[in-house]
């Protein structure tokens, strides 16, 4: 069993595994155990006897490699210049960056969850994310499957209000290219999920193309989940409420301080300015 824990607790390239992951892979480790007893196959879960823990990981996002705003804008930017395929996917990554959404929650945005006025902030109503999966491991045999926000019941809603930069960038889409058939704004040629492999071979072009060659040489702004990354940083160096980035990004607030404490703390000095404000001038002792 030990040896078996272990081996999840590394990735396919022999490093650690995130702790989430760990634990994520330990429970359905367990469930098969489980279900093993359930079918009369063990006698009992060997795995209820063993006292392990996952290995100690820093989880905490480095943030050397976060592109800041004016990289991200670069990046966004030579995303939009790459033709057509450029062009519809611009609205993709600008979700990841100004609303801080996961690729799985952009995948199933609908029509019918934007607010999009002609002018100021917009909103979106967030309810369902569309995971990339094996199609061995799905009951159609699809490479995605439909699944409420992460870690929420499935009803769950998550109201994220959006720049107008966002906004805008959304209304062209659509204008643009529409929606699915099912009002997904997304979509591949014939309507099935934009898969990973497609976004992630643009956003290497537009590394190439906003980066210096030192830069993309390096783990900069190296996957396009750096923009959910860069956009929950600029939100807490921007002022905002942990709690309500929290929300807005769909995390709770002990997976934020985990991920982005550095930045957190870089806000003390912010916070104890507006209690001294709050206290107002301090007595002077020897009146």
């Amino acid at each position: 069993m030990r040896r078996a824990l272990t081996a999840l607790s590394l990735k396919l390239d022999g490093k650690k595994a995130a702790e989430n992951t760990v634990r994520r892979k330990r429970t359905a480790f367990n469930n098969a155990l489980r279900y093993a007893v359930e079918r009369d196959l063990l006698t009992g879960n060997p795995l209820s006897r063993i006292d392990w823990d996952p290995p100690a990981t820093d989880d905490e996002v480095d943030f050397r490699y976060v592109p800041n705003p004016a990289q991200t804008r670069a990046l966004l930017e030579a995303v939009r210049d790459q033709g057509k395929r450029g062009e519809h996917l611009h609205g993709f990554f600008g979700c990841m960056y100004y609303a801080a959404m996961r690729p799985s929650e952009v995948a199933q945005l609908s029509k019918r969850d934007c607010k999009l006025p002609a002018s100021g902030w917009g909103e979106l109503i967030l309810n369902r994310s569309r995971p990339e999966v094996g199609a061995g491991w799905t009951d159609d045999g699809k490479s995605y499957e439909l699944r409420g926000l992460k870690r929420r019941a499935r009803k769950t809603t998550r109201p994220v209000p959006v720049p107008p930069v966002l906004v805008a960038m959304l209304r062209r889409h659509m204008e643009t290219y529409g929606t699915a058939p099912d009002g997904r704004l997304f979509a591949a040629a014939r309507g099935g999920r934009v898969r990973s492999t497609e976004y992630a071979a643009v956003w290497q072009k537009a590394r190439e193309k906003a980066l210096s060659a030192e830069d993309t040489a390096s783990p900069l702004a190296e996957v396009p989940y750096s923009l959910r990354h860069a956009g929950v940083s600029l939100w807490i160096k921007a002022g905002v409420d942990p709690v309500e980035v929290a929300r807005r990004a769909g995390h709770s607030i002990a997976v934020l301080w985990k991920f982005y404490a550095k930045i957190l703390r870089g806000q003390e000095h912010r916070a104890n300015q507006l209690i001294d404000d709050a206290l107002g001038a301090p007595e002077d002792p020897a009146a």
